[in-house]
């Protein structure tokens, strides 16, 4: 059951054909490397139908430091597409490790006044969380532009780089919910059970600092939720010790449900004699918690990745393998007042 404390959700207004997307550099820079992969993200955006502008930042061979600019930089770029009412949705170049470097400059009254989906997983998922728990906004957990749209998804079979774009395009322009997400072979039932409940999640590591920080989620809104999550790189123990917190924080007694992204790049468990898999890790930090994992799904760093829209509501069946989105990311562009 959802708690009255839970916040309405500030959905975005739909995307229609011709709508501008911009690319920016909410994180990490572009490396000259990559811009061809830029470029054929920008392909792709553009055969969804939007229009497509590159952000000012998002300058081949750009720097400062691990960043695309200062965080003061970035922050100023981002409050600029909040506020312009021409820009209709924002996607990530990539993630990195930039965005709790600005949580403070965040415009977030520009967020209330104009919802715009801002897409993007990683380093984007900690905006995603903040901006959910200071305004209710939907965060569109998806493929970031550079290494998503323009990298894994050309490396996809034809036949899923046409669901996916077409899922994506739902996602943004259709006010009706989307339903059952594709599976796929990798996904694996860790422990049965049903669940409903709002989605919360990214990569495990920015969910554990976020709630170090005042822009964390009030815990009474883990209640009934499911919890997605996922990791890139570190070791498995990392992993273990960010469950742990969680479950000292209570959000594992709180939540209804878990859905766990493919690991990628975690040492300790790709060798043979691997102790433990990811999945008993898992199952050893829930203990006797009678809640629903949903295991390998493609949620982050592994690649294409499915929407998961942070705040709306999703029914998760573990032992049927399905995951389902229950509401729509967006609202009709008629309306004019904020939520609904």
């Amino acid at each position: 059951m959802i708690p009255a404390e839970l916040p309405r959700l500030l959905r975005p207004r739909a995307l229609r054909p011709g709508d501008l997307v911009v690319v920016a550099s909410l994180s990490g820079p572009l490396h000259a490397v990559y811009e061809p992969d830029l470029e054929q993200a920008v392909v792709v955006l553009k055969r969804m139908g939007f229009r497509v502008r590159r952000a000012p930042l998002l300058e081949a061979g750009r720097q400062r430091w691990w960043s695309a600019a200062t965080p003061a930089a970035i922050a100023e770029e981002l409050n600029a597409l909040l506020r312009d009412p021409e820009v209709r949705a924002i996607i990530a170049h990539d993630g990195g490790q930039t965005v709790f470097g600005y949580l403070d400059l965040i415009d977030f009254e520009a967020v209330t006044a104009d919802p715009k989906p801002i897409l993007g997983y990683s380093d984007i998922s900690l905006l995603h969380l903040v901006l959910y728990a200071q305004t209710g906004l939907v965060g569109f957990h998806t493929d970031l532009a550079t290494p998503g749209l323009g990298g894994h998804w050309q490396t996809a079979p034809a036949a899923r780089r046409a669901e996916l774009e077409e899922l994506y395009s739902t996602l943004l322009t259709s006010t009706e919910p989307i339903g059952a997400l594709p599976t796929a072979p990798s996904w694996e039932c860790w422990r049965a059970g049903r669940a409903e409940g709002r989605l919360i999640g990214g990569v495990i590591n920015r969910i554990v600092l976020a709630q170090a920080t005042p822009y964390a989620l009030p815990l009474e809104w883990f209640d009934g939720a499911v919890l997605f999550w996922e990791e890139l790189g570190g070791h498995a123990s990392h992993v273990w010790t960010c469950l742990q917190v969680l479950r000292h924080a209570g959000v594992l007694d709180r939540i209804a449900g878990m859905v766990v992204g493919i690991p990628t790049a975690i040492d300790g468990l790709d060798s043979p004699d691997a102790s433990p898999t990811l999945q008993e890790m898992v199952l050893d930090v829930l203990g006797d918690r009678d809640i629903p994992v949903l295991g390998n799904v493609e949620v982050g760093h592994a690649g294409p990745n499915l929407p998961m829209p942070v705040g709306t509501r999703v029914a998760l069946d573990a032992q049927q393998r399905t995951l389902a989105l229950l509401e729509p990311a967006v609202r009709p562009r008629t309306v004019t007042r904020p939520g609904g």
